[in-house]
């Protein structure tokens, strides 16, 4: 990276872009990496993380993450918390189009001997499922009506509809809702681009996974076990997934509308049109918040649906009920929000609005916000890797407070789409992955290239860094042995 030299080292693994990088800035920006992985960041990370550094209300640092790279308005990675009670914005682009595009961790009782057999069978009638790909619906039809009480409620509308279990609500971040959700703030084309999608994978780097935690790759013992990671070469079901066309379609509403009078009304002037944005407490911001939280529902929504569908196959395949087969929810942790949270900075508690792009909330021990369960041990997080390597989870630390309790959110990409497109063929992929006893369905040929491994970076690089850093602890690594993709 040729502008390494205009950073300040602050350690091994923080970088820090001083105010006088670019007029405007209102506090430094930090980058949390190894120097490594800071070679492998976009050169564009570094404009974009310094033109957030100048949004109003912006508090301590503009950040990026280990697995940091380019994105809309705000790097992928990005975290940036605004006092609300001085003028702090939010910004469309410092959450994503995908809004609460997530993770979520389910464990079974059973072992890799157990469904070595028959992984075949269970990939082949998972992917029958559970629709993956661009425009894909979803199995549970919805009136409009119905839909807009899908996303002022969330993942509880799915569990008192029949499809999940109460204690998913336990350990899903936020219950599986929130509650300021107000589906009058929504427009009828978000409607229409969601009403189908309850239940589905969507495209790009969702996808589904089977899982082993192998012995030899937990790190932290009782930790594991408190989570739920018991035997040895345990199987486990990870996936990721949004909002769809919904969460897209309000976050392309409300950058028209925060355009239009972000400086005619207010006087606000950006870097970058992509950092369009409003006071938080102005009527448009405050009409965006609500309509984004319905965002987020509907993605609790939908992995809620995904999860009772694998439930159903595992079921099938192994001729035992999910309880049986022990199929319990580790947690749901939301990627690409603004959520209103209590911070203390300089010695003083301030209500701020912490955006987080393509970072995960990562929560301390005896926080408040996180679930009963957890309060003794912290927030669990679950980092996705590439479909060829392993993925982690990880938990919530209190030196995680440097960054607004946020850390990664996966091991970020090195390559563009197209890019990776030309240098990987998907069916050699297929094979390859396959002699390492990796068992893949793809909705397409192109969108399995662009998920090649060599297309990201390496995730255990990502997590050594974070953990370095001090933004979370290293549990266990899983391997994958089954994938889905869109």
């Amino acid at each position: 990276m040729a502008k390494l030299k205009q950073l300040n080292r602050i350690s091994d693994t923080v970088w820090e872009i001083p105010t006088s990088y670019k007029e405007g800035m209102r506090v430094p920006a930090r980058i949390y990496s190894t120097e490594k992985l800071l070679q492998e960041m976009d050169e564009a990370v570094l404009d974009q993380i310094s033109n957030v550094a100048t949004l109003p209300g912006i508090t301590k640092y503009a950040m990026c993450m280990p697995d940091g790279h380019f994105g809309y308005g705000f790097p992928i990675g990005g975290v940036a918390a605004m006092d609300v009670d001085q003028g702090g914005v939010i910004s469309p682009g410092g959450i994503g189009f995908d809004i609460n595009c997530g993770m979520r961790l389910v464990v079974t009782n059973l072992t890799y001997d157990d469904v070595k057999p028959h992984l075949k069978e269970l990939v082949d009638k998972l992917y029958k499922r559970i629709p993956a790909g661009v425009g894909s619906k979803g199995f549970v039809k919805l009136s409009r009506s119905q839909f807009r009480d899908v996303v002022e409620q969330g993942a509880q509308w799915c569990v008192r509809n029949g499809y999940g279990w109460e204690q998913d609500l336990e350990v899903s971040e936020e219950g599986g809702r929130l509650k300021g959700a107000d589906a009058s703030k929504i427009s009828d084309k978000a409607v229409d681009r969601g009403i189908n999608q309850i239940g589905t994978l969507g495209s790009g780097n969702h996808y589904l996974e089977v899982q082993v935690a192998k012995p030899e790759n937990i790190f932290d013992e009782e930790l594991a076990k408190a989570l739920g990671i018991t035997i040895p070469n345990q199987v486990v079901i990870m996936f990721h997934c949004g909002s769809r066309g919904f969460g897209h379609q309000v976050a392309t509403d409300y950058l028209q509308t925060f355009l239009k009078v972000m400086e005619s009304k207010y006087g606000i002037k950006i870097l970058d049109r992509e950092l369009a944005c409003a006071p938080f407490n102005s009527p448009e911001g405050q009409d965006y918040f609500s309509a984004m939280q319905c965002g987020i529902n509907m993605s609790f929504a939908n992995r809620q649906v995904i999860l009772h569908r694998i439930r159903e196959v595992f079921s099938d395949v192994f001729n035992r009920s999910p309880e049986q087969l022990g199929m319990n929810m580790i947690y749901d942790v939301a990627h690409n929000t603004a959520k209103l949270e209590e911070h203390v900075i300089d010695g003083t508690a301030r209500s701020l609005l912490v955006h987080r792009k393509g970072a995960t909330r990562a929560f301390a021990p005896n926080m408040t916000d996180l679930s009963p369960r957890y309060q003794g041990v912290g927030q669990p997080i679950i980092i996705g890797g590439s479909m060829e390597t392993g993925s982690y989870m990880l938990m919530g630390v209190p030196s995680g407070e440097q960054t607004f309790f946020s850390t990664a959110h996966g091991s970020g990409r090195t390559m563009s789409r197209r890019k990776a497109r030309k240098s990987w063929r998907a069916k050699q992929l297929q094979e390859e992955m396959a002699q390492r006893g990796i068992y893949i369905r793809s909705v397409s040929n192109a969108g399995l290239a662009e998920e090649a491994g060599g297309a990201y970076k390496n995730i255990d690089e990502v997590i050594a860094a974070a953990e370095q850093a001090g933004l979370s602890k290293r549990v266990v690594r899983l391997t994958p042995i089954g994938n889905i993709k869109g």
